[in-house]
């Protein structure tokens, strides 16, 4: 059976709560969340804590609610990664503003060894290009824009992958349905401009 027609095959759905903007000036990744659907159904969710190995800012405890003492007891970041990396093997990829997420994903994955072969696709790309009349582009904005479901919960990595999973399966509701990932993909690498007359051949 192929599932080269389904809403947009299967896919992990993921967020990152870190230590800072950057991986390249040291920080680390605190909490991963993920959901995984197949045919537009979760079928499968990843949640862990994980100890960077030095504290974080109040900054960050006040941002998204980890603490350090809520680190301390929690695996390190190694062993967190390798259960994700086997957790998304063979799986395409999205989250919201990817390229922050893809960062933290690459460079706690080098660290280990370990690698994917999924393309990552950005929900904020898309929402930019069909939605152009929100007010802005926010995951929390395009959840109100879209009345997506929610519990009211922001900057918990599995709240906001749940959040995503949702806002993406109606981005492929609006795009007509029966859209692969690729074509999910392509929509959000196209400029603005040409993306009606994309949607239109969907």
């Amino acid at each position: 059976m192929s599932h080269r027609h389904t809403p947009a095959n299967t896919i992990v759905v993921l967020d990152f709560e870190t230590t800072g903007l950057s991986p390249n000036m040291g920080d680390r990744a605190i909490e991963i969340g993920a959901v995984k659907l197949v045919d537009g159904q979760v079928v499968d969710q990843f949640s862990e804590l994980m100890d960077p190995g030095f504290r974080v800012s109040g900054f960050i405890e006040s941002y998204t609610g980890i603490s350090n003492a809520m680190l301390a007891t929690a695996p390190n970041c190694a062993e967190v990664m390798h259960r994700f990396a086997d957790f998304i093997q063979g799986c395409n990829m999205l989250a919201h503003n990817a390229s922050f997420d893809k960062k933290f994903l690459d460079a706690e994955l080098d660290a280990i060894g370990r690698s994917y072969s999924g393309e990552f696709v950005c929900s904020l790309l898309i929402g930019r290009r069909i939605y152009p009349h929100a007010p802005n582009h926010k995951l929390g904005t395009l959840v109100e824009y879209k009345n997506v479901q929610h519990d009211g919960v922001f900057h918990r990595a599995l709240a906001d992958a749940q959040m995503t999973a949702k806002l993406w399966l109606a981005m492929v509701a609006d795009c007509g349905g029966n859209v692969s990932f690729a074509q999910m993909y392509t929509i959000s690498k196209t400029p603005k401009a040409k993306v009606p007359a994309l949607l239109a051949t969907l």
